[in-house]
């Protein structure tokens, strides 16, 4: 019997086949994700080693989607830039991002953009402390942000228990889910810079002042 002209099973095959399971119901298993390639769940361990692994190459492929921009000399330009296209690559996904929360990140292309924020960070002028903290914030705002694709186009209900603040905010013109969720998006990356900036400011005034 001749052998197949390329393999039944690959680790990028496995990666993007766990990721059209986690985007159409948000979760996967072995034994699912085995059975929509035709194999055996055995067969999957000769090219990954688990769960954790698939996690990970499914948080590459979104990474993927990521062109980071030159490390310019404009850290609010370049950080901004930074938080929009990881914003938009991971919208693509939505549903994988709660099972990315439960792993620690190490695929090379998200430590890329990690590195690249945390250089134009220390080049503007924060500390590591401060590094680590920017990016954290960032970090959970951006995907927080993404993860807003996957909501409902009507996202509160609350009925009688609205009170007159929120019953007038809701009662505005609606715009689309995906309308929403870009502006909230911006508005909301404006917010976080501008903290950033305010933050930068005190601490080249407190180092002018030693």
């Amino acid at each position: 019997m001749a052998r197949p002209l390329t393999p039944l099973l690959s680790v990028e095959r496995i990666a993007k086949s766990a990721l059209a399971l986690v985007d159409h119901s948000g979760e996967f298993t072995i034994p699912g994700l085995a059975a929509k390639l035709g194999v055996r769940p055995s067969s999957l361990y000769n090219h990954v080693s688990g769960r954790a692994e698939i996690v990970e190459l499914m948080r590459g492929l979104a990474s993927d989607h990521i062109h980071l921009p030159h490390h310019g000399s404009d850290w609010y330009a370049t950080v901004t830039e930074i938080c929009r296209q990881y914003h938009n690559s991971y919208a693509r996904h939505p549903r994988l991002i709660p099972l990315l929360t439960a792993y620690p990140v190490s695929h090379p292309a998200t430590t890329r953009m990690y590195n690249l924020l945390a250089e134009v960070l220390t080049d503007a002028g924060f500390d590591p402390v401060e590094v680590l903290k920017a990016i954290t914030t960032l970090d959970s705002f951006v995907l927080g942000s993404a993860l807003d694709v996957a909501a409902p186009e009507v996202v509160w209900t609350p009925g009688d228990q609205a009170g007159p603040a929120l019953a007038a905010a809701l009662a505005t013109p609606p715009p689309s889910t995906q309308q929403r969720s870009d502006e909230a998006f911006d508005y909301g990356l404006r917010i976080v810079m501008n903290g950033l900036a305010q933050q930068l400011d005190a601490i080249q005034r407190r180092t002018a002042h030693h």
